[in-house]
């Protein structure tokens, strides 16, 4: 007797679970085989080189940004600014209140946030936060990400998702549908355009060095989009790189102009296998995250040259010192890597770097 009362308990748990209404409504996508992993996308052990700073004592600094007397500012997973100081010094600044991600300084000294609950921030040097803007057409940004500045000032950002939170970026994932946007801000008119929409979870983004165009991720198709800003083909976008090996985040140009490019992990074979049959999808995305694919354990940072050609890797197969990279940018000779979630920042000299020699 008591096998039927189990059987009937799973029988009614099952039920509930099908009949329970999914958080998504999945697309189908047919994903491209994964590139090898050979030649200059060969796994190395690079990144263990990358000196480790405020390691332990910043949880998550997903970006970082260096100010002009060279103190490294950062964002953490608690919503604060925190400052480490080239005596190795470590100080919490400021609470956003939100989740900082990508950061820029402005030619005023103002640090630019892309706060994924609170919109596009200006921080000024005495810690006065200003909000510049949180909507665009209508839309409220829902998961600011990344940011960069052209020489005319105007301000690059992109909004990941109009539909879900920086939490729930695995369900944008599962549902696959194109809910991202490339935006631009002008500190002049305060006014906010959509560049590009219908992107699937927009992310990273980079102006070149001679501001003609703009590079931004396309995380979920695991490629690099170009808009072009000046020129013939102004308005326009196209594809700067496609079929990654990993998902793209943040974007960062270098004086040499080299597109440096973090990935906080591989493709997931798990993931690409879901994508063509929405139906599992919406399953999956009823379950706790604990049984939703997870990201590997791996540090991998890629440098593309103006024609979307990769020109290096940098690894970390074990993720061990360095994983889930979220950003890197080069600055005064040096790499710096930031994490969503580890608890430090890394960085490499571009020395340490076969091929490129000093840098910028």
């Amino acid at each position: 007797m008591k096998w039927m009362v189990g059987l009937l308990v799973v029988f009614l748990l099952l039920g509930s679970f099908l009949l329970t209404p999914s958080p998504v409504d999945s697309k189908a996508w047919n994903p491209p085989s994964p590139p090898p992993m050979t030649g200059l996308m060969a796994p190395n052990e690079r990144l263990r080189l990358a000196d480790l700073l405020a390691r332990g004592q910043v949880y998550g600094p997903e970006d970082t940004a260096i100010s002009e007397d060279g103190v490294l500012y950062t964002g953490t997973q608690d919503g604060y600014i925190v400052r480490v100081f080239p005596d190795g010094r470590v100080e919490t600044w400021l609470s956003t209140d939100g989740r900082p991600l990508g950061l820029v300084f402005d030619r005023n000294g103002n640090l630019i946030v892309a706060d994924a609950w609170k919109g596009l921030l200006s921080i000024s040097p005495d810690g006065n936060v200003t909000v510049l803007t949180r909507e665009a057409e209508g839309t409220l940004f829902r998961f600011t990400d990344d940011v960069d500045i052209a020489d005319d000032g105007r301000i690059y950002f992109t909004d990941a998702s109009s539909r879900f939170r920086q939490p729930e970026y695995l369900l944008d994932l599962l549902e696959m549908r194109p809910y991202g946007r490339l935006l631009r801000y002008s500190p002049e008119t305060g006014k906010t355009e959509v560049l590009l929409g219908n992107l699937h979870f927009a992310n990273g983004v980079a102006v070149s060095p001679e501001g003609d165009y703009v590079l931004v991720n396309e995380t979920w198709k695991y490629r690099i989009l170009r808009y072009w800003i000046h020129g013939p083909r102004a308005g326009e976008a196209e594809v700067f790189a496609d079929n990654l090996p990993g998902f793209p985040d943040n974007l960062a140009v270098d004086d040499d102009g080299r597109f440096w490019v973090a990935f906080p992990t591989l493709r997931n074979p798990k993931v690409d296998a879901m994508h063509p049959k929405p139906w599992l999808k919406d399953l999956v995305a009823k379950l706790p995250d604990s049984f939703k694919p997870a990201p590997q354990d791996y540090g991998l940072v890629v440098a593309f040259d103006r024609n979307g050609e990769v020109i290096t890797s940098l690894h970390d197969t074990r993720g061990s010192h360095l994983q889930e990279i979220t950003s890197v940018n080069p600055h005064a000779g040096h790499l710096y890597f930031g994490s969503l979630h580890n608890d430090r920042i890394g960085r490499l000299p571009f020395q340490a770097i076969p091929g490129l020699g000093e840098g910028n």
